[in-house]
């Protein structure tokens, strides 16, 4: 039986390890609104958001899932949905006259999506500090060419059929365009 009292149970959203304070009061620090990426199983978020002491406060967001409107028909998931998702974010904070803000990737590690993300955002103009040493993806993996050449050597491909009927690369820059607003 235990008999030291001085146990400090750590907080809720630490103990679920959701929340790591130490990155997040870095972060803070900075006085730049984040940019909050998220992946999920299905789509991509991107949220810009500032503090506030009684709750940070979402000024935007974005779903990879905001894509459909501009023709994309694909994975709302993969390299160039990231790629495509960090343009559509950086390209809204721009026009509300942010300049700059801090990328804030939560718990996850700095996966090739991330990248692909960060390279958008990039892209697009929007200053986010990134180190000197990031590989991004390449033209190939951001344009979605891989997988094309990945679909065309497999032998089934129900799970490709979309890019099978479709080209990809030419989309990808479509979407670019619209993005642009050219």
């Amino acid at each position: 039986m235990a008999r030291n009292t001085r146990h400090n149970v750590p907080k809720r959203r630490k103990r679920e390890q959701k929340t790591n304070y130490k990155k997040r009061l870095t972060l803070l620090k900075k006085r730049s609104p984040r940019l909050v990426v998220r992946i999920s199983n299905k789509y991509i978020f991107a949220q810009l958001v500032e503090y506030n002491p009684d709750g940070d406060k979402t000024i935007m967001s974005f779903s990879s899932k905001g894509l459909k409107k501009y023709g994309w028909e694909y994975s709302f998931k993969n390299v160039p949905a990231a790629y495509l998702t960090g343009r559509m974010i950086a390209g809204k904070i721009i026009e509300k006259g942010i300049k700059n803000a801090v990328l804030d990737i939560g718990m996850n590690s700095f996966s090739f999506r991330f990248k692909a993300v960060l390279k958008g955002i990039i892209d697009q103009g929007l200053d986010v500090p990134h180190g000197e040493k990031t590989e991004f993806p390449d033209e190939l993996h951001l344009k979605g060419e891989t997988i094309t050449a990945y679909m065309k050597n497999k032998k089934s491909t129900a799970q490709f059929s979309s890019y099978k009927n479709n080209n990809i690369t030419k989309k990808f820059d479509d979407i670019i365009k619209k993005i642009e607003g050219k």
